[in-house]
């Protein structure tokens, strides 16, 4: 595994493209006669498990656009993993998942699985145990079956359960009544903040701009409502939304087609990289300070870098963030100004031109 890449790739990260959960389920799987087996692999974060099963009967399904790359790098193209659960067919007599952060995407995926499970089934899910939440086991209860554990290795464990129960359809996505929105917004399960508009978001939207512009981007736009919003303040603007989860561009696509007829732009992607330079008139931008459970501002400074590339001269980043995080000062660093427009008890809402 130490050839296997994190994606993007940034020098001087000493971040492995795996952990001790990759390792202990391979190791299982290794254990086991695989011969004739179908396999399902889950929220493989850079690839290590698919990679080192790469010999047998495998599909992968991820909903992120960093792990889907990462995972055609190390592969080298040889595994084209699936980004729909409505994908997933026949049966599967192993499914391995990375226990994901968010409880609402893991109980949709488990959902999903009933569907594609026999009584000879076993779902292996592995977390570090710093990360292993109690609602995993009871989530498993509910859907598949009863759940043992290996023992800890590496800081890390394995829970099993064999398929018991019955096909379940999933609760999933949500539809939920936001303040300030006539209609319902489609919320997929892997969103954050589903079911409830988080208070940045709310402060954001009593801040979007007003203006001659033609194409405004709404980037890491989740289930669009920033991009619905600065459309309802730029009628005649161009809507571009992006954002690496497919979940996200899902449900963005469903919420501005149920307000406005005119087609908008949908990208699938990490940040907004590789796209034209000097292209949009204004870039609003909510940005994520984690990546699954690695906290930083790596993702939030590559954000930055890529509107500034996509601005034309004169054009605005718009960015709101906790206070104390120091957008302002990061934008100053990048594009040689910032200017804060808007602050609360928590949030800061700051302006960077090209």
């Amino acid at each position: 595994m130490e050839t296997l890449k994190r994606y993007p790739f940034r020098q001087n990260d000493l971040l492995q493209a795996w952990d001790s959960a990759d390792e202990l389920i391979l190791k299982h799987m290794h254990s086991l006669d695989l011969s004739g087996k179908r396999i399902l692999i889950i929220n493989d974060q850079f690839g290590a498990i698919s990679c080192g099963l790469i010999n047998f009967d495998l599909t992968s399904y991820s909903d992120s656009f960093v792990s889907t790359k990462a995972l055609l790098i190390n592969s080298h193209q040889k595994i084209l993993p699936l980004h729909d659960l409505n994908q997933l067919s026949g049966f599967y007599d192993y499914v391995l998942i990375q226990l994901p952060k968010n409880l609402s995407y893991f109980e949709d995926i488990l959902c999903h699985l009933t569907h594609h499970l026999n009584s000879s089934s076993q779902i292996i899910c592995g977390s570090m145990v710093k990360h292993l939440a109690s609602g995993s086991f009871d989530l498993l209860n509910k859907y598949i079956g009863i759940t043992s554990t290996s023992l800890a290795q590496k800081k890390a464990r394995l829970i099993f359960a064999n398929f018991q129960k019955e096909k379940v359809d999933s609760p999933y996505p949500l539809k939920v009544k936001f303040e300030m929105f006539e209609q319902e917004i489609v919320n997929h399960s892997n969103l954050f903040s589903r079911e409830k508009l988080d208070i940045g978001t709310r402060f954001l939207l009593e801040h979007i701009p007003k203006g001659d512009f033609e194409t405004i981007l709404d980037l890491g736009c989740a289930n669009g409502i920033v991009g619905i919003m600065a459309k309802k303040m730029n009628p005649k603007a161009k809507l571009v939304f992006s954002d690496e989860s497919q979940m996200a561009i899902q449900s963005a696509r469903i919420n501005f087609q149920h307000y406005y007829p005119d087609e908008a732009d949908y990208h699938w992607t990490n940040c907004f990289e590789n796209q034209p330079k000097n292209s949009l008139d204004l870039v609003l931008c909510n940005p994520p300070f984690h990546q699954s459970n690695t906290i930083g501002d790596f993702i939030a400074w590559q954000m930055f870098q890529d509107a500034r590339d996509v601005l034309k001269t004169g054009a605005v980043l718009r960015v709101i963030g906790n206070s104390h995080l120091g957008y302002q000062i990061k934008l100053k660093k990048l594009f040689g100004n910032s200017k804060v427009i808007a602050t609360n008890s928590k949030f800061m809402i700051v302006d960077a031109v090209k």
